[in-house]
């Protein structure tokens, strides 16, 4: 797997992308006088903010697991999504709140051609830089490049709609249309904000692995119970980049230690080829004593 610190090169190149894609923005916002342009400018200020959170946590993940942090740091990456969920909201405020202002004061679109076009290059950066973190953040399972990347695709089918609307603005003279688009961007990108924060909150309550990798784990058990091998107490949790999957191993209590121990190896490194990223525990018990079949929870009642 790739080191935490080796994907920081993303988080810079999203923070540059959004210094460019801030300066054109404002730009076309300044030379056209359009609410609908300033809303999308502000919503860069979020993106250049979110990656600068995504490179700081992406640089505490990195850090190796020491005493204090026997499983890693990996879970920082989900302050990163959080926190780039909850400038999203803030801004989709800001932009609705700048919208109701324009609808109460409409005011003329200058020369909205030049904007227009500085824009329309912010939306080609934005897709191309969005299109590599995805890649890079799934590839990785780097939530907070993944969320970087969201982000910036919510920018770009957002400026794709203002842009439309700047446009149709211009060619009806119905300026009303400029601050209605600046409302229906907010209420997009509060949708996504939302949905950042519930991921974050998800991985830092420490959900279970998604269905599809449980699946994985149940198809390699059903393979050994066909031999005679029973499980119970699996649990599972994903923190950002790391997986634990941890389990009870029954066999029969005749078996000697190396037995036991040759059989879990084999059980752990069939479930770390199906899911790379994940580091197995097993814990053995002798399939016919009864205490066995009491040991089913994470917190077990004491005798």
């Amino acid at each position: 797997m790739k080191q935490r610190g080796d994907l920081k090169v993303w988080a810079w190149v999203s923070i540059a992308a959004a210094f460019v894609t801030i300066s054109l923005k404002t730009w076309a916002w300044h030379v056209s006088g359009s609410v609908g342009l300033l809303s999308d400018a502000l919503e860069s200020l979020v993106n250049l903010a979110g990656a600068i959170m995504a490179l700081w946590m992406l640089t505490i993940a990195a850090r190796p697991a020491d005493a204090k942090h026997a499983y890693g740091h990996s879970k920082a990456e989900y302050f990163a999504s959080g926190f780039e969920g909850l400038l999203i909201l803030l801004a989709a405020l800001g932009i609705a709140w700048a919208a109701i202002q324009r609808f109460l004061h409409p005011v003329a679109l200058m020369a909205a051609d030049a904007g227009l076009l500085a824009s329309s290059l912010a939306v080609c950066i934005n897709f191309l830089v969005a299109r590599l973190l995805l890649r890079e953040g799934k590839k990785h399972h780097a939530i907070a490049l993944e969320a970087d990347a969201e982000h910036l695709m919510t920018d770009v089918w957002t400026s794709v709609g203002v842009i439309a609307g700047v446009a149709a603005a211009v060619i009806s003279g119905w300026l009303w249309l400029d601050p209605l688009l600046a409302l229906f961007v907010a209420l997009h990108i509060l949708w996504t904000g939302g949905r950042l924060l519930y991921r974050s909150v998800s991985g830092l309550m420490d959900s279970a692995l998604p269905r599809e990798e449980q699946a994985q784990i149940d198809a390699i058990l059903k393979t050994w119970r066909r031999q005679g091998i029973e499980f119970h107490a699996l649990l599972t949790r994903e923190a950002a980049s790391r997986v634990f999957i941890s389990l009870h191993v029954l066999t029969p209590g005749t078996w000697s230690v190396q037995q036991g121990h040759d059989l879990a190896e084999q059980i752990e490194a069939d479930i770390r080829r199906a899911i790379p990223r994940a580091h197995v525990i097993t814990h053995l018990e002798p399939i016919e004593d009864p205490a066995s079949q009491e040991d089913l929870t994470l917190d077990r009642s004491a005798p």
